[in-house]
């Protein structure tokens, strides 16, 4: 039990945010704080997991990435194409054709990048690789990435009650795992099935199985084409304990998807902060 005056001391680094480029966000006062869970949700194929990746690449601190829904080859070769700049194809083509020694230097930079390529983690095996990272580094992961929170091993789910339950069950599991390692812990989730197109704003309701209960932020995902064969990502903040929200997904910051290297945009600098 401590008093207001013994909490300053024992915080440590919870609350601090993770550095991150999303200017339009920051303009709706979203952070990504330590010793917090945030649930990033989209349909399938709308860009949640580059949304994921680029900020993991792009904040540049201890991050260990489970990534069951994505393989080693995809996620190589993405994130080298948005910390370099280059063309994802060329350098997917260049990774296949084992002609990767150029890249060799700036992937070893990213040294404290950690990545799990389980189709179906266990939490035993995620608690085991937090303990190896601490083991190796000395220290917990600032960012923690869950890519996709329900390919998560937790047993059989025998009905639709008993799924909702135990996502419940997880999201508090992993609510827990940000306070005990102050890490920012970062899931993704999907939509119901009105919204699985992703071509129109998200509501908090649009979460799948209802569970946004427990994170301190949610951000809905959804997608336009922009006739420059590109695509636009539309973030929602629907839920927000830190500062503004919009659970109708309404309000939102928008990125051009740069199709080459992957990388988020910002479309307009020039919007003013939320008042």
């Amino acid at each position: 039990m401590y008093s207001l005056a013994q909490s300053v001391d024992i915080r440590g680094e919870a609350g601090e945010p993770i550095p991150h480029t999303f200017k339009s966000l920051k303009r709706l006062e979203v952070e990504f704080r330590r010793a917090e869970l945030s649930l990033v949700v989209a349909g399938p194929g709308t860009g949640k997991s580059l949304f994921a990746l680029f900020l993991a690449m792009s904040a540049n601190v201890p991050v260990l990435y489970f990534s069951a829904d994505s393989s080693a080859a995809t996620q190589v070769a993405r994130a080298t194409a948005m910390v370099t700049g280059d063309d994802a194809k060329k350098v997917k083509s260049a990774l296949i054709e084992g002609n990767f020694t150029e890249y060799a230097k700036v992937l070893g930079a990213r040294w404290w990048t950690r990545f799990n390529f389980s189709a179906r983690p266990s939490q035993r095996e995620i608690e085991l690789h937090l303990l190896c990272y601490l083991e190796v580094y000395g220290c917990n992961p600032y960012l923690i990435v869950m890519d996709n929170v329900t390919n998560v091993d937790t047993g059989a789910v025998g009905d639709a009650e008993s799924y909702t339950f135990g996502l419940e069950g997880l999201f508090e599991y992993f609510s827990e795992m940000a306070r005990e390692t102050n890490a920012h812990v970062l899931g993704l989730h999907h939509v119901t099935g009105p919204h699985s197109d992703g071509i129109t704003p998200i509501p908090l309701s649009g979460v799948k199985g209802q569970v946004h209960r427990i994170p301190a932020l949610v951000l809905t995902i959804h997608k336009e084409l922009d006739g420059l064969n590109s695509r636009i990502l539309n973030v929602s903040p629907v839920k927000n304990r830190e500062g503004f929200e919009d659970s109708s997904g309404n309000t939102f910051a928008s990125f051009r998807l740069n199709r080459s290297n992957l990388r988020l945009e910002e479309i307009d600098e020039e919007l003013p902060a939320y008042v």
